[in-house]
């Protein structure tokens, strides 16, 4: 096996390789935990604690319902649910009846549901009540979604706080809604079927498990096929690199990332189902309140989130205080999108919690790249190759040429679990994989980045966010950087413009912090202090917020100047 300079900083007990990797699948290890601790604990939610027991005894009757609605092998079961049990019942049932699952993003309109669903062609949607009425008119533009099976958020809430939520907000929420064409609920279903068990079927490693969209809104939807074995790998992976963090069958993961996301679909559930520790769903991560009650109430071990959340918790007051108790969490771990100097420095002094930064895309299956959890820090690197993974950086308009230490270039990733390939994917989209001389396959981010010369993986930006001044390259998330660094600064997005004299400019736009005050003048000042003159924002636009995604990652495609 090739020694890699990166090995040397692996976490000790961390191994090279894993391979050969087991030819299981994740319903083996549901199987596993269902004999050896049915009673264990597999999900906390909001109060309730669902054991392994339950969710595969809720699964098989769902199982069984979706083979009474025709629903078999290589079929697609669509959810369009937050963060709930439901998703855990529906994704379990797909798989046991050979069916790949197919999570959608709950902020969707019926406009952006289409695409997706048109995409990956679906025989039935579970959906959340609220949304019914989005879905039922997507249904209508997509004749392929025959069904749609609705469930209700209050259906595994415990006991007073149903009956809180039945009387005061179920109504008043949009949560009742008006079925028709027949469209079942799952709490009848899985009474009709419970105690029955489905056909034996166990799909292969090689069969497709999820689908997960990537770039639905910015163009046109892509299917990523993660295979069944794949989570496993990611799993197994993701464990390795936590070390004693998390040992089997003790400690629990905080989950406030969707469900549709591949950090929470390939990397925490992954982890989670194979060393059977508790998964704590969050359903609504902007609940900040809520976050931070589930996060003292369960005490997990690790807890995941995006520079956006962390953001917002060093805001909340008990946080701010130092009153929260994050005592328990052992590791932090962001991803998504980069995370900010000031943000890491300020979320550590106040709670003491080190945050691991990783690096993937969805086509990745995960991150490929992470910190170790012990070893240096390196402010400004999102890590190294995990296990199995490699990393190489490549000239952006020659990718056979490989670029050594310290230069910028364009990403590459290859690893064992990363995707196969998209599903019914249109002719002009472009596979990103690619077969090298090395004989493997190489995934092509289209980010720009560089190695140091420990092989620390630095991000400069995406390809697409480069802004060219005068014939100059400025990196909007360095120009972030240096906002964010200000004390009246709150947020920060850079985006380029086009300009008559200069080509493109940078426009800086920035949320101010609660109770300070700032003008652009003196930002742009600030800026003149710590960048190169070319690199200094042509203008700031002060904002009330930044466009988001739901994973909270920053629309730079979606800033833009508005007459004051």
């Amino acid at each position: 096996m090739t020694t890699h300079p990166w090995l040397r900083h692996y976490d000790a007990g961390v191994p090279a390789s894993l391979a050969p990797y087991p030819e299981r699948i994740l319903l083996d290890y549901l199987d596993d935990a269902v004999r050896m601790r049915p009673e264990a604990t597999a999900l906390h939610f909001k109060g309730t604690d669902v054991s392994w027991g339950t969710l595969a005894r809720a699964s098989d009757a769902f199982a069984c319902a979706l083979r009474e609605m025709g629903v078999g092998p290589g079929d697609r079961v669509a959810v369009l649910l937050p963060n709930c049990p439901q998703f855990f019942v529906v994704e379990l049932a797909a798989w046991k009846v050979g069916a790949i699952l197919t999570p959608l993003n709950p902020i969707y309109t019926e406009d952006e549901l289409v695409g997706p669903l048109t995409t990956a062609t679906p025989k039935l949607i579970v959906t959340l009540s609220t949304f019914y009425e989005r879905v039922k008119g997507a249904q209508r533009r997509v004749p392929a979604v025959r069904q749609v099976v609705v469930t209700s958020i209050k259906e595994w809430l415990p006991p007073l706080l149903r009956v809180v939520f039945t009387l005061v907000l179920e109504k008043k929420g949009g949560h009742r809604a008006v079925l028709r064409d027949g469209d079942p609920m799952l709490p009848a279903l899985l009474a009709r079927h419970a105690g029955q068990r489905p056909p034996a079927y166990r799909p292969g490693i090689d069969d497709d498990a999820i689908l997960l969209m990537s770039g639905g809104t910015t163009g046109t939807p892509k299917a990523v096929r993660v295979h069944h074995h794949a989570l496993v790998i990611t799993g197994l992976q993701f464990r390795a690199w936590l070390g004693d963090i998390l040992p089997e069958w003790e400690g629990s993961y905080c989950l406030p990332l969707p469900l549709f996301h591949t950090y929470g679909a390939c990397g925490v559930q992954s982890a989670c189902v194979i060393g059977h520790n508790a998964i704590v769903l969050v359903p609504n991560p902007r609940d900040l309140n809520d976050l931070v009650k589930t996060v003292e109430r369960t005490k997990p071990s690790v807890f995941c989130g995006v520079p956006t959340l962390y953001n917002a918790l060093l805001n909340h007051p008990r946080v701010a205080s130092r009153k929260a108790d994050f005592a328990s969490m052992r590791a932090c771990v962001s991803g998504a999108a980069p995370l900010l100097q000031e943000t890491r420095r300020r979320f550590t002094a106040i709670t003491g919690a080190r945050i691991v930064e990783g690096y993937a895309m969805t086509e990745s299956n995960l991150a490929s790249v992470v910190w170790p959890l012990h070893g240096p820090e390196k402010i400004g690197s999102v890590g190294i190759p995990i296990s199995d993974c490699a990393v190489k950086i490549v000239d952006a308009d020659d990718p056979t040429r490989e670029l050594p230490a310290g230069e910028v270039g364009e990403i590459l990733l290859t690893g064992p679990q990363i995707m196969r390939g998209y599903f019914n994917a249109p002719s002009d989209v472009d596979q990103m994989l690619h077969a090298h001389a090395d004989g493997r396959t190489w995934l092509h981010t289209a980010d720009l980045g560089y190695v140091d010369e420990d092989h620390y993986l630095f991000i400069v930006d995406r390809k697409k966010d480069l802004i060219k001044m005068n014939g100059m390259q400025v990196w909007p998330r360095e120009i972030e950087e240096v906002l964010a660094k200000h004390p009246a600064v709150l947020e920060a997005g850079v985006r380029g413009f086009p300009d008559a004299a200069r080509g493109e400019v940078a426009v800086g736009f920035v949320v101010r912090r609660p109770g300070h005050a700032v003008t652009g003048p003196e930002l742009r000042e600030w800026c003149k202090g710590h960048l190169a003159p070319f690199k200094v924002p042509a203008r700031i636009v002060f904002t009330p917020e930044l466009p988001k995604s739901l994973i909270g990652k920053v629309l730079r495609r979606l800033l833009v100047e508005t007459p004051s």
